[in-house]
């Protein structure tokens, strides 16, 4: 991993994000996009995230090869002390630990935003269904997620239903009185990005 370089997102980088996550869409059941999104819809996303939290990318010999985020649970104030992780990777570069490695750094990031608790909200499906492979819900397992809730047959794709879990991570522990949330763009200010 020590080629591996993990970064704030850009804006020039939002063409190659998409280029990873349009074969989600188009191939696979783990989004629940009928379609692509734009280039300039891709990017106005990521600039809604990164209002309030971490976009990060992964960058290989000068190629970006995935890509992880922290969006809000929910827009009440009161949720701001968790937070849900999203993470895509260009599939050549799947079970080489990048995964893991933009997740450590988006968690170190969210820690010092005061967020305590993440979740992911991921696909299932039975064994063999030519659209999802179940692989973000053991990678997820693997890096200490535990399963929450299923929504059963929540999702119509490809012709089929499908269901999602709702996973979820302590990052630490609660404290009585939690330190306010802190907006990722301070942070990076305090630390002279």
């Amino acid at each position: 991993m020590n080629d591996l370089i993990i970064r704030n997102a850009e804006e020039q980088d939002a063409g190659r994000l998409l280029e990873i996550y349009a074969p989600y869409v188009t191939e696979t059941a783990v989004s629940f996009e009928y379609e692509s999104p734009s280039v300039e819809e891709f990017h106005a996303r990521m600039e809604t995230v990164q209002r309030e939290y971490p976009y990060l990318v992964a960058e290989k010999d000068g190629l970006i090869i995935g890509y992880a985020y922290a969006s809000p649970f929910h827009p009440r104030p009161a949720y701001k002390h968790c937070a849900v992780a999203t993470i895509y990777l260009d599939r050549n570069y799947r079970r080489q630990g990048i995964g893991r490695e933009l997740y450590r750094k988006l968690e170190m990031i969210l820690l010092k935003q005061n967020v305590f608790t993440l979740y992911a909200c991921i696909t299932i499906a039975p064994e063999g269904d030519p659209y999802l492979s179940n692989d973000s819900e053991k990678f997820h397992f693997r890096i200490g997620y535990r399963t929450k809730g299923t929504f059963q047959n929540c999702g119509y794709k490809f012709g089929r239903w499908y269901s999602v879990i709702w996973m979820e991570k302590q990052l630490a522990p609660k404290t009585d009185v939690p330190d306010e949330f802190i907006p990722y763009p301070m942070i990076r200010q305090c630390e002279g990005e």
